[in-house]
């Protein structure tokens, strides 16, 4: 018979839901503690465990990590977390934290027995969402990494979103007396409100680093308050693509009909560099690129500060399985050749504190997506471990990817890299996320 183990400290709440779920054709294993439903859990290997959030001595979150700490001896067992709260971001974190499902309380009797025959495992299968959780800790330091915009393609802004956020690419990075912008999607546009409350009067000087000039990179830009003070120093860099140069592309999509202010109105002292050499600097930072594959001239940069190195790939399909889905891995040359190419990523980013990579489709999603220059979740994950990454941060997410499904997809890399036995710490990038670098130790 299925089991089903019950985990909450309300014992009215347990003796409420025993007859239902029994009455449903499930034998019903009972605990009062994460704890106690930890051991019965490793003992019996129910089917489902129903375990409420807010327990004393071990909540909810923590039996998830533990039980997941636990994949290969209960690797059909699945999780569905019970509240009270209603909060959307205790969901979130459920999920993230390796939790199959959430429900919140007072749970209607025929939604309860429907989840459950849903996470029934048929005999032989084994799930594929558990999600074991790497904790993380942001040290104090010298080196400050700010998400402004972490979706891909499109804005996507809307209910579904608001945890992770809706806009495109767009990172901040403070680094050795340097400002530095990692893309000016839309936002930029937020950044750009910022800084000018921190400045007040005083001038502002900055690097806008740009990866490359498809729209989801560039679009923000022209609602970059800075960019309209004269007192101002904005200097933009990036590599030439296949037609026009940086200020050329940017200044495009400021004409009319598109846009009521052309650039040549910004008053902003605005400078453009094309970027020749794959080594310059920026101030004191040391930037290194790499050219990445996706459609047209893109590309990679990490920089190396005084706090440690952090490199950006916002839009980038790694070769090995892109050359399998294409239909080309007969030739021997052609993996060779694709081994070799994912190779050279895998120095480029050897060793970094932090790494921001395009991971914007699932392993399931990709095959629909091949030659469309982004990468799989899974195969990021592998490669940032074998470069020996000390944190990787999965960027650009698909616009229709909602709130729940980045957080499954982080669970899943959180569980690859707990089964690899890696201590890189993974997180999902989100708007309004820091990540402070320790100043390394001479």
């Amino acid at each position: 018979m299925r089991t089903v183990l019950l985990i909450d400290d309300d014992a009215a709440f347990r003796a409420l839901l025993q007859p239902l779920i029994e009455g449903g054709g499930w034998n019903v294993l009972m605990a009062e503690n994460g704890e106690e439903g930890l051991k019965l859990a490793l003992q019996h290997k129910p089917d489902v465990v129903l375990c409420d959030l807010l327990m004393p001595r071990t909540n909810g979150f923590q039996f998830c990590r533990a039980l997941r700490a636990n994949r290969t001896a209960l690797p059909k067992t699945r999780i569905i977390i019970t509240s009270g709260s209603g909060y959307e971001i205790d969901r979130i974190n459920a999920l993230e934290s390796g939790a199959d499902d959430f429900l919140s309380k007072p749970i209607k009797p025929e939604v309860l027995l429907a989840k459950l025959e849903e996470h029934s495992p048929e005999p032989g299968t084994i799930p594929t969402e558990v999600k074991p959780q790497t904790p993380r800790s942001i040290p104090t330091g010298e080196t400050k990494v700010k998400f402004w915009g972490v979706r891909g393609s499109i804005p996507s802004p809307g209910p579904r979103t608001v945890y992770y956020g809706g806009n495109t690419s767009c990172v901040e990075i403070r680094a050795d007396g340097e400002l530095i912008i990692l893309d000016a999607g839309t936002g930029i546009r937020e950044l750009g409100q910022a800084l000018e409350n921190e400045s007040g009067d005083q001038p502002i000087r900055l690097t806008l680093l740009i990866s490359h000039t498809h729209w989801d990179h560039i679009q923000g830009f022209p609602f970059f308050a800075p960019a309209y003070d004269s007192r101002n120093q904005v200097k933009i860099l990036a590599f030439e693509g296949s037609r026009k140069g940086v200020e050329s592309t940017l200044s495009i999509q400021m004409e009319s009909p598109y846009f009521p202010i052309s650039m040549r109105e910004m008053p902003g002292n605005i400078e453009f560099e094309e970027l020749k050499n794959l080594e310059f600097d920026i101030g004191a930072v040391r930037v290194k690129a790499a050219f990445m594959n996706h459609p047209g001239i893109c590309a990679g940069y990490r920089l190396f500060t005084s706090a440690g190195s952090i490199a950006y790939f916002p839009d980038n399909e790694l070769y090995g399985r892109y050359r399998n889905q294409k239909g080309v891995s007969g030739s021997g040359d052609t993996e060779r050749f694709a081994r070799a190419q994912d190779e050279k990523l895998i120095e480029f980013i050897r060793g970094a504190e932090m790494v921001i990579s395009d991971a914007q489709y699932s392993p399931v999603e990709y095959p629909g997506h091949v030659g469309w220059g982004h990468s799989c979740s899974e195969d990021v994950v592998a490669i940032a471990m074998k470069a020996e990454v000390k944190q990787l941060y999965l960027f650009h997410h698909d616009p229709d990817h909602s709130d729940e499904q980045i957080a499954q997809m982080l669970a899943g890399a959180r569980e690859q890299v707990a089964l690899a036995g890696s201590k890189m710490l993974v997180e999902a990038a989100r708007e309004g996320l820091e990540v402070v670098l320790s100043r390394k130790q001479v």
